[in-house]
């Protein structure tokens, strides 16, 4: 654990690797190496941004959820993935700094259904529950089959994507030459 800066909108950051063995592509600081981290950060408390599209299309204002909240950053995954004894110690780091909400968007790569005492978002989340702190937990890119959520702790709330009132449309031309104007919605 250490901490690197203070900043207007990110006022602390730390990193956690209790077991060592870092890749030499690893960055021994809190620094985001992958952007996963900046985007979740950046759609829970980012400033607002005029004239924000994708190649033109949706012109507006794009912001986070509340973009006057400040982040405190507590990074737990690196090259060879995200140990539980690192997101652990920054739950505890983060109850102890006295955060208001804990947003985590880590999570398993294949469905999990762990009982609460066995699974480390919920032992984490309860511990901050405890304290009167919130933890938004992602609910993970595993669906949309029925059961690929696991996340069922009570005492968090699990955050999933929605679609847009919104379509885009683009012309989609196969190898024929044929073409088919299609939309996406979310």
């Amino acid at each position: 654990m250490n901490e690197l800066f203070v900043h207007s909108k990110i006022i602390g950051a730390k990193y956690f690797r209790i077991g060592g063995g870092v890749e030499k592509e690893d960055i021994i600081n809190p620094t985001d190496t992958s952007g996963h981290g900046s985007h979740c950060a950046s759609t829970a408390a980012g400033n607002p941004v005029r004239s924000a599209s994708l190649y033109g299309l949706g012109l507006g204002t794009a912001r986070g959820g509340v973009p006057l909240a400040r982040i405190a950053v507590y990074k737990v995954c690196w090259t060879k993935g995200c140990h539980d004894a690192d997101i652990l110690a920054a739950f505890d780091e983060a109850i102890r700094d006295g955060v208001d909400i804990i947003s985590i968007s880590v999570g398993p790569t294949i469905v999990l259904h762990l009982h609460y005492f066995e699974e480390v978002y919920a032992i984490g989340a309860f511990h901050a529950m405890k304290q009167g702190i919130l933890t938004s937990k992602t609910a993970d890119n595993l669906g949309p089959k029925p059961y690929t959520m696991s996340n069922y702790a009570p005492w968090y709330l699990s955050v999933a994507a929605s679609t847009i009132d919104r379509k885009f449309f683009t012309n989609l031309q196969l190898g024929n030459g044929q073409t088919f104007q299609v939309c996406n919605t979310h």
